[in-house]
């Protein structure tokens, strides 16, 4: 439990700027190790590249603890511009996947429960029979959750009882498994002297992505896949060899494009054309081709730009108004980038440095306005929702942003449009100082200084 007492801040709230040009200046010197391969001896905490998938967590495996859950409030009349307003630990696994809609907050963990929180308070709760929960994603009154075993679950709410989730089923369907499995045609091969269906995920299911206007769902796997789902019948109408290694995120967008970043470390763009029943994806663009690995995309709300982290703790990202033309580089990690989000005019990027950077988009210029510091572990997902009960102002949009971490928490942070009151942020570091916490990390210019990422593992 973390203690009630600690600072309600972020903790540092400086005002950086990215620049647009910066990947054509930056050099090896910036980051000590770019490459992402793995190696227990660099990198102990992450994966270990010799580990199967079904192994479970990549950290050590949480023992399952009844620990009541307890979410530590603040005032908000103490709260800065952006500040920590809750935190949830519950001793039963690493937090690995998010998702809010409305009042209702699901999380995902090692321990295979998904929790469902609301008002600050647990709500409910059910459980998969294995699998780590790594992806959660929500339509209307169903739940589909990602696992480590390679199996999507579909959950429903109960219309009597809100509080009863049941499962409705796996995706692929045992009808389809078994009508499938009758035709040798419909096996492929998955590794060496290795055959599955094509309608199943043969490795863990590493992200989902919705498109709800087509009634698609769009899964992508540590095998390399990308599977697109259609939602009135529950089937998998289409499998895509996308990657040459683990595929790390997936978005789905409105205009029919979806977005993928593997390992391998390149990004891709996929078109989708639907022709009477048939649907087709091919890709029309290679974004990014690097060493490191792709760890996570995000869209912003408006579709104007695409943004991507990655192992060496860079956020590239690509403008749409100028055909997917490279619009620069967000350098605030000094590890690897675990995941995006993107709300209004904000970008949030949580990583395995423990901190969250909170940018501001105007154009192709990103103003860095806040890193939320707090958690004590990698920061692996994360989750935006407006404040619709903020008192704010008009001009000052306010979001409740929920970020899961590694250190088995949840926090939840109010985050501001607005840039921070310069002489506050200088009053706020300087009562950190006197705390006792680290030192701040930006230099004296007001620049973040950007130390050498440890070298991550390609699958997360």
């Amino acid at each position: 439990m973390f203690e009630s007492n600690s600072m309600p801040t972020s903790k540092y709230n400086n005002i950086s700027h990215s620049n647009p040009n910066i990947s054509s200046t930056m050099n090896d010197e910036d980051y000590s190790l770019r490459n992402s391969s793995a190696s227990a001896a660099a990198s102990p905490a992450f994966y270990n590249s010799s580990r199967l998938s079904c192994e479970g967590s990549p950290m050590m495996m949480s023992p399952w603890n009844q620990t009541k859950s307890t979410w530590t409030q603040y005032e908000e009349s103490n709260l800065p511009q952006n500040g920590l307003i809750g935190s949830l630990v519950r001793e039963e696994g690493h937090i690995y996947s998010l998702a809010a809609t409305k009042d209702l907050l699901y999380t995902g963990s090692d321990s295979k429960n998904i929790r469902v929180w609301k008002n600050m308070k647990e709500f409910t709760g059910f459980k998969s029979n294995s699998g780590l929960v790594k992806a959660i994603v929500i339509s209307g009154d169903k739940i589909f959750t990602g696992h480590q075993d390679g199996k999507i679950r579909v959950w429903k709410i109960s219309p009597k009882n809100p509080t009863v989730h049941k499962r409705s089923g796996t995706l692929p369907t045992l009808k389809d498994i078994f009508k499938s499995s009758i035709k040798p045609s419909n096996y492929v091969e998955v590794r060496r002297r290795r055959s599955a269906l094509w309608i199943k995920h043969s490795d863990a299911v590493s992200c989902l992505s919705l498109s709800e206007d087509q009634g698609l769902l769009y899964s992508a796997s540590w095998d390399r896949t990308l599977k697109v789902w259609r939602l009135s019948d529950s089937k998998c109408i289409e499998s895509i060899n996308a990657h040459d290694d683990a595929v790390n995120s997936v978005v789905a967008t409105v205009e029919g494009l979806v977005f993928t970043g593997s390992a391998d470390g390149t990004v891709k763009v996929w078109h989708r054309e639907i022709r009477g029943k048939i649907t087709k994806h091919s890709q029309v663009q290679t974004l990014l081709t690097q060493e490191c690995a792709v760890t996570a995309l995000a869209v912003d709300t408006s579709g104007s730009a695409v943004y991507c982290g990655s192992s060496d703790g860079l956020v590239n990202f690509w403008e749409r108004e100028k055909q997917l033309s490279h619009g620069g580089v967000l350098k605030g990690h000094k590890l690897a980038v675990l995941c995006l989000a993107a709300a209004g005019n904000l970008v949030f990027s949580g990583s395995a440095d423990k901190t969250i950077c909170v940018w501001r988009r105007d154009g192709s210029i990103h103003t860095c306005l806040s890193v939320l510091t707090g958690h004590t572990g990698p920061v692996k997902c994360l989750a935006v929702e407006e404040d619709r009960e903020s008192t704010s102002s008009r001009n000052d949009r306010r979001w409740i942003v929920y970020s899961g971490s590694l250190d088995k928490s949840v926090k939840v942070w109010s985050v501001s449009e607005l840039a921070p009151d310069l002489n506050q942020t200088a009053m706020m570091q300087q009562h950190h100082h006197m705390m006792g916490f680290d030192g701040d990390p930006f230099s004296a210019d007001g620049s973040f200084s950007s130390a050498g990422s440890a070298s991550q593992n390609r699958r997360l």
